[in-house]
């Protein structure tokens, strides 16, 4: 009876951890992305519409420091700090979205937007951080990811549609501010910041994860070049007002988050990458209908429904590989940070792509990113498939060694404390201060748990605990 009611327990803790988990990313996604729509809007009515696109993606590059820069503090500030400089920060964004709104004066609007931007790269950092420290069992990530999307979305879709006042937008947007940095402050890991999976991993194997952490960072570099001069070729209509874009094809992609975070989830997301490879082939197309003088919401459609999957696919896979990294903090939102630098630094390439009068550049780069993204994604995929056996069988080894140290539990009637210092006595040969500091106790406490292990085993050193544990 007691096993079914602690399987019950932990069932609802990890439903209520997924919750958790998809309502900071559907939030943060929400103000992300209502504040860029606002502030493009806001910055539009000042300047032509290339300069507005220009500035757009200068603005995701500065919340891509704030993707980076989060991690830096959070290693390097204070415990008792931390929760400071995140109401900081909040305070700092609050002000900036109200500056956005009130202001009819060019600079500060553009200042106010990059300052806010910064902010909102921090906040997005803790919150993917956050969620891949909730989420222990990974199976659903992507699902839990897309579901995060979509929640963002729809209130996006929600507040464009019943706030029309661009003040009370801005003040829909603090609330729900406040409301994430009070769920962030309640939930963020005080512990430690290596990934939950990270001591799963032998040194080899931690090798291959960082390898492929660049390959990957490569593989989303390259499709972001794709997407982003898609996502360029949209606000330039939606700037020039030769299109009344509306809110409705904003469903499109609440629909592609919630496809794709469950297909990509398939099989232990083994076919992940080569859903996405098949998305990307499909925006390429979309640039060429953009370029070519196709239907151009036939474009918009394909577009919208393309970035739903690739917004999800960078989200799942750098919080998937955090869980094995010794600075989670860091990786867990790395995805949407190289999307957002790469949008800035192509910003200018991409523009004066979309506007040649010669087709035959715009050919060339399709052919040069199908290319360049075949041979990563590929790489990408062997890669990543090969690490995730190696851990499984790395896996299956340590529920032997499991099997081994509960015999011996049994055997000596060791407390569960004394069971996590006899596993690190006998499998690390680190100090007895280090093995204290990875336990969370004091050194003294240690030293009686040791002195408890000797009494009841009746050996009297650590060569003495290790073969015990062989002879099983």
């Amino acid at each position: 009876m007691n096993d079914i009611h602690n399987k019950e327990n932990t069932r609802e803790t990890d439903i209520r951890s997924y919750m958790l988990a998809i309502v900071i990313m559907g939030i943060f996604t929400f103000i992300f992305l209502c504040t860029e729509y606002l502030y493009v809007n806001r910055i539009s009515g000042n300047i032509s519409e290339n300069k507005t696109v220009l500035v757009q993606n200068y603005a995701l590059g500065v919340s891509a420091l704030g993707f980076v820069l989060y991690p830096v503090l959070n290693r390097y500030c204070k415990k008792r700090y931390r929760k400071l400089w995140l109401i900081v920060i909040s305070a700092i964004s609050l002000f900036g979205i109200l500056a956005i709104c009130q202001s009819d004066t060019y600079k500060v609007i553009l200042i106010a937007g990059f300052i806010v931007s910064l902010m909102l790269g921090m906040f997005g950092s803790c919150v993917f951080y956050t969620a891949a420290h909730l989420i222990k069992d990974d199976r659903y990530l992507a699902r839990t990811a897309g579901l995060g999307y979509v929640l963002g979305i729809l209130l996006q879709f929600i507040n464009n549609n019943l706030v029309l006042l661009e003040m009370l937008e801005a003040i829909v947007l603090d609330i729900c501010l406040l409301v994430l940095i009070v769920l962030l402050i309640k939930l963020e890991p005080q512990h430690t910041f290596e990934g939950i999976k990270s001591r799963q991993v032998n040194e080899a194997s931690y090798v291959k994860v960082k390898k492929l952490g660049i390959v990957l960072i490569l593989l989303i570099i390259l499709m972001s070049c794709i997407f982003s001069t898609l996502d360029n070729a949209v606000t330039l209509v939606h700037a020039a007002g030769a299109f009344d874009i509306g809110q409705l094809p904003r469903i499109l992609l609440a629909v592609s988050g919630l496809v794709s975070g469950f297909l990509f989830d398939l099989q232990d997301r083994k076919y992940m990458s080569l859903s996405m490879y098949c998305m990307m082939l499909v925006s390429t197309i979309c640039i060429a209908i953009f370029k070519f003088s196709g239907p151009f919401l036939a474009g918009l459609i394909v577009f919208y429904l393309t970035a739903g999957f690739f917004v999800v696919f960078f989200s799942t896979s750098f919080m998937e590989l955090s869980l094995y990294m010794k600075r989670a903090d860091l990786w867990a939102g790395l995805g949407r940070a190289v999307n957002n630098i790469t949008a800035a630094v192509i910003s200018i390439g991409s523009l004066k792509l979309l506007s040649m009068g010669t087709n035959m550049f715009v050919f060339i780069f399709l052919i040069g990113m199908f290319i360049a993204v075949s041979i990563v994604a590929v790489l990408y995929t062997f890669q990543r498939q090969q690490l995730i056996d190696e851990i499984k069988e790395e896996k299956k080894t340590e529920l032997s060694v499991q099997e081994k140290i509960k015999i011996i539990t049994e055997q000596y009637t060791l407390t569960p404390r004394e069971k996590e210092v006899f596993y690190q006595l006998v499998f690390t040969e680190d100090s007895i201060q280090k093995i204290a500091d990875r336990l969370y106790i004091s050194k003294r406490t240690l030293e009686r748990h040791i002195s408890s292990i000797y009494e009841k085993t009746g050996m009297k050193s650590r060569v003495g605990l290790i073969n015990i544990y062989n002879k099983q």
